[in-house]
This record gives C-alpha cells, structure tokens and sequence, in this order.
C-alpha cells in the first residue's frame, strides 16, 4: 500500500512544479509586490499621453497667462532704449478695469449673452420637440439640415454673411426695396445683433442634436400613459418632455455662455467691411489682441485672465441656480 502510493505522490508533485494543472482544490498564490506595482501603473501608461498634452497645452499657457499678467511693461520716453518689465501684481488689473474700451467690450459681450443665448436655445428646444413629435416625417433630413451649418467653418459661415449684409450686394436689401426700405445690418446699433444672427445659425443644429438625443431617453410607456390620458402633444411637450431635457438644457446654455465670452472669429471677419461698426476692441478677445499687436503682452495677459474669471464666475452661479431644485 505504502509503495503504490508512492509514485502518485510523486506524480502529483512534479505536474506543480512543471506548470501543469494544480492539484484540486489548491489555490492560487497572491501577486507578489512587484506584480501589484505594475498592475497599479498601467492605467497610469495609457493616460500619460493625454496628461502631458493637457498639462503643456492647457495648463501651462494659462500659468504663464496668470504670472505675466503681474508684470508691468515699462517704456522710456524718447523710446530709444528696449521696453522692460517690472513687477507690478496690481498695475494691469487696475489699467483693465479703468480702460473704457475693454470694459465697453465686456457690457457688449454680457447683453450678447443675455439675449442671444436664450433665443439660440429656444430655437434648438422647438426644433428638437417638432423633429421628435410623433407625427414628425423625414426625421433624419432634417437632423442633417439642422445640424448643417455647424459643419460649416465660424471663418466661411462669417465671410457668406458678410456678402448677405453688404449694402452693396446684400440680397435681403434687394427683396425689401419694394417694400421701400433696407436694414443697416452694419449700423452701430445693429451691428451686435447682425454678430448674434450668425452665431445663432451656426450653433442653433449643434444644440438641437444634444436636446434631442436628451429626449430619446424618455422611456416610451410614459408618452403612452399620457397620451391615454388624454394629454395633447403640446402638453406633453410641455410637462413631459421639456422636464426631461433640464439638464440638457442647463448644459448647452453653459457652453453657450463661455462661448459668448470667446466671440472672436464673426466680429474680426465681419470688421474689414463693417465702415468701422466692429472697432478692435469690439469683444473682449479682440481687446487683447490689440494689446498683442501693440507689443504689450502682460496687459493682453491680465485682460484674459479677468475675462475667464468672470466667466467661470458665472458658468459657476448659472449652473449653481438652475440645479438648486435638484440638489434640494
């Protein structure tokens, strides 16, 4: 009995220590510190691509933005000597919010916002209601012919407005001469609005396809309930739908905001044959941009870094208030 039982064992033992298939209802032994290691740092491998991109194109042009615009750019009298730069942490920021221009800009850029944000998103919610409306036709073609203008670039939608607006060529004036009169689209009253018009055709698809991806999520068995209930489709819209798309809503009306405050490719196209209506510092961007031109870099420095302070403020206290309800 001893003797057969032997080489069993002996077999058992050296299928372990070739690799073969342990013997049943062994376990298997825990990673050693080293295999723990290198499990941890693989996720760490694949993002380093993206954290060294974010870090050297994001991060570190804004903290080269924050520490020049402490610096003051100080310049001779007769100009015969080069420009230097003296510390100077407050110099810029009070030249900023004493300079008409930049703080003419930024009133410009708030009314922009105030008005031009809401009508683009309550022409995207209308949009995505009618192209999800149950009677809807050719959902997909219209999809696609909203969402159109986004693909066309700020730079080539803004330069076929311009023709639109010209005084000289616009078709709009052409059709309205016999009503007996034309719209000064580069009036310095009008202007703004003529900036908000593009934007709004070019953004208003770009929105509608989040609101409307936003309603694809309402489950189907609560339309049915409702319209069982005798619900319209306008009050379903209203009290169903609309609800739903809140945090859609509150979403696109953020990136709306910030890209309010970065208005900068319209105005700059439109400026060249505005008759002077788009100044050069027509938006904040532009305000610093002239201030680039003219060699003053920390001063261009200190304008962006209170404009984007400014936005995040009010990306922050917008969002703040439109979830109150939610986090109560």
């Amino acid at each position: 009995m001893t003797d057969a039982a032997a080489p069993a064992d002996t077999r058992s033992s050296s299928e372990g220590a070739t690799g073969g298939p342990p013997p049943a209802g062994s376990r298997r032994a825990p990673a050693g510190p080293r295999q723990r290691r290198r499990g941890s740092r693989s996720p760490l491998l694949f993002c380093a691509p993206f954290v060294v991109l974010f870090l050297g194109m994001y991060v570190a042009p804004i903290v080269y933005a924050a520490v020049k615009s402490l610096y003051t750019v100080r310049r001779s009298g007769l100009g015969l000597t080069p420009p230097t730069e003296e510390f100077d942490p407050f110099g810029n920021y009070g030249r900023a919010l004493d300079d008409g221009a930049f703080l003419s800009s930024l009133g410009r850029i708030a009314l922009f916002g105030v008005v031009q944000v809401p009508v683009m998103l309550g022409v995207a919610l209308v949009l995505a209601l009618l192209i999800d409306s149950r009677s809807a036709r050719g959902k997909g073609f219209f999809r696609l012919s909203g969402f159109l203008p986004y693909a066309i670039p700020g730079v080539s939608a803004a330069l076929v407005w311009s023709f639109m607006y010209s005084p000289q060529s616009s078709p709009v004036n052409r059709m309205l001469e016999p009503l007996g009169f034309t719209v000064l689209f580069f009036d310095s009253d009008l202007v703004l609005w003529s900036v908000a018009n593009i934007v709004t055709w070019s953004w208003t698809g770009y929105n509608m396809i989040i609101i409307y991806a936003a309603l694809q999520s309402i489950p189907a068995e609560v339309l049915e309930a409702a319209r069982m209930d005798g619900a319209s489709a306008v009050r379903i819209a209203w009290s169903i739908k609309v609800p739903a798309v809140r945090g859609a809503l509150v979403l696109t009306a953020v990136f709306s905001i910030i890209g309010s405050a970065q208005l900068y490719n319209e105005p700059v196209v439109l400026q060249p044959v505005s008759d002077g209506a788009v100044s050069s510092t027509f938006t904040p961007i532009m305000s610093a941009q002239s201030a680039i031109a003219a060699g003053n870099y920390p001063y261009a420095a200190a304008q962006s870094v209170l404009l984007a302070v400014l936005v995040g403020v009010v990306s922050f206290v917008f969002f703040k208030f439109t979830t109150r309800g939610e986090q109560e």
